[in-house]
């Protein structure tokens, strides 16, 4: 076990490695709270585990996409790199956990509520939305990150690759945003009618 510590510690540095346990450690949360959500019935643990987790992830989707793209748009290529090698893993299992665990207690919400209805309008609004919410965090940002950690364990990596894969994440960022907030319209809606 000694030697793939070490064999981490030769490949990232231990920054890495901290930032990576402790976004592991934080993203846990969310999914133990769900599971106690349904574990013990709890209709306030669930409605509180959805409005934290979506709001947390809508909040970060605006900060990245709204405030750090601008920042980032004006930086050299090694300060970019830079932010990415703590930005990444940093929020590599946080986002997942946030995503999912929103959605997921989402709809576990709308069918408590009776709200879940495949023939409303409203329902297939918010699982279109879903859907392409899903589709860029697991088939763009997280691909993305992926690729940022193989690029930095190289002995030379490509920092004009790590500065543009992690510009692509920052910008992707506030669409997700911006889906976001449709999908917050949606569940207004759907909470008044």
């Amino acid at each position: 076990m000694a030697s793939s510590t070490t064999g981490l510690e030769s490949v990232f540095p231990s920054y890495v490695r901290n930032l990576l346990m402790g976004s592991f450690l934080v993203g846990m949360l969310p999914i133990v709270a769900l599971i106690a959500a349904l574990g013990i019935h709890s209709m306030y643990l669930l409605e509180f585990d959805h409005v934290f987790t979506g709001g947390t992830w809508t909040g970060i989707d605006i900060f990245m996409g709204v405030v750090l793209t601008r920042i980032m748009r004006v930086m050299d290529v090694p300060s970019r790199v830079e932010v990415a090698k703590r930005l990444t893993p940093a929020t590599f299992f946080i986002m997942p956990s946030l995503s999912a665990t929103a959605i997921t207690s989402g709809i576990y919400l709308a069918e408590e509520l009776g709200k879940f209805d495949l023939h409303s309008p409203w329902i297939i609004a918010a699982g279109i939305v879903v859907i392409i919410l899903t589709a860029q965090g697991f088939g763009i940002f997280m691909p993305n990150g992926l690729r940022i950690f193989l690029e930095l364990s190289k002995a030379k990596p490509d920092t004009q690759k790590i500065a543009r894969l992690n510009m692509i994440n920052i910008r992707l960022a506030g669409s997700q945003a911006l889906f976001q907030v449709i999908i917050i319209l949606i569940m207004a809606h759907l909470a008044v009618y």
